[in-house]
C-alpha cells in the first residue's frame, strides 16, 4: 500500500516536494506498542518490514482479531478518522521496519489526491470486509475450521506468528491449538 500512496503522490512533482518529508521511516523492536488502547491515534503506519498485530484486553485475556504484514497500512482506523480513542492496541510480533505519517499530513494528502481517497476507502472496506469474516467463522465454523482457513489462506500467520497470538485469533487456547495441530 506504501508503494501506491507514495506513487500517487510522485504523479505530481510538486506534491512529491510538498509531502516526501511527511513520510518517517522507523525501526521497532518485537513487542513494541505503536497505539495503546484509549489512545486517539495521530499516526497511520505502513510496514515495510515485519509483523504487527491488532488485539484487546478483556477482563486480563490478551484477544488477538488481525494481523499485518509487509506492504500493508496499519491503524486503527475508526479512531483515526474520528479523533476517538483507539479501542485495542497496535504491537509489533517481529522487529519492524514501518513508514509513519501523522494524521494533519494523512489528512492533507486525501484533500488534495482523490486517487488516495479511493485507496483509502478500500482499505477500510477491505478491513471490515476481514471483521466480518472473523466474526462470521466464530459463529459458524469449528475451531478445526477455522485452523484449516488460516493455513489455507493466510499461510504467512502460521510461519510468523507465535502460537500463543493463533490461538487467541482463532478463539481458543494454546493447548486447543497443540491438539488440532497434532491431528495433521
Amino acid at each position: 500500500m506504501f508503494e501506491q500512496l507514495t506513487a500517487i503522490i510522485k504523479k505530481d512533482p510538486k506534491n512529491w516536494e510538498h509531502f516526501q518529508n511527511a513520510f518517517t521511516e522507523i525501526e521497532i523492536p518485537a513487542r513494541e506498542v505503536v497505539l495503546n488502547d484509549g489512545e486517539i491515534p495521530s499516526k497511520i503506519f505502513f510496514i515495510k518490514k515485519g509483523c504487527l498485530r491488532q488485539w484487546f484486553n478483556k477482563e486480563g485475556k490478551d484477544i488477538t482479531f488481525q494481523f499485518f504484514f509487509e506492504g500493508q497500512g496499519v491503524a486503527s482506523l475508526d479512531s483515526f478518522v474520528n479523533n476517538t480513542p483507539s479501542i485495542f492496541s497496535i504491537e509489533s510480533i517481529e522487529a519492524s521496519v514501518l513508514y509513519t505519517i501523522n494524521k494533519k499530513d494523512f489528512d492533507e494528502i486525501l484533500a488534495i489526491l482523490p486517487e488516495l481517497q479511493d485507496l483509502f476507502q478500500k482499505l477500510i472496506f477491505r478491513r471490515f470486509g476481514n471483521y466480518t469474516q472473523l466474526f462470521l467463522s466464530r459463529i459458524k465454523d469449528s475451531p478445526q475450521e477455522r485452523y484449516n482457513d488460516l493455513l489455507e489462506n493466510y499461510p504467512e500467520i502460521i510461519t510468523r506468528v507465535p502460537q500463543h497470538y493463533i490461538a487467541s485469533y482463532l478463539g481458543i487456547t494454546s493447548v486447543s491449538l497443540s491438539r488440532i495441530r497434532n491431528r495433521r
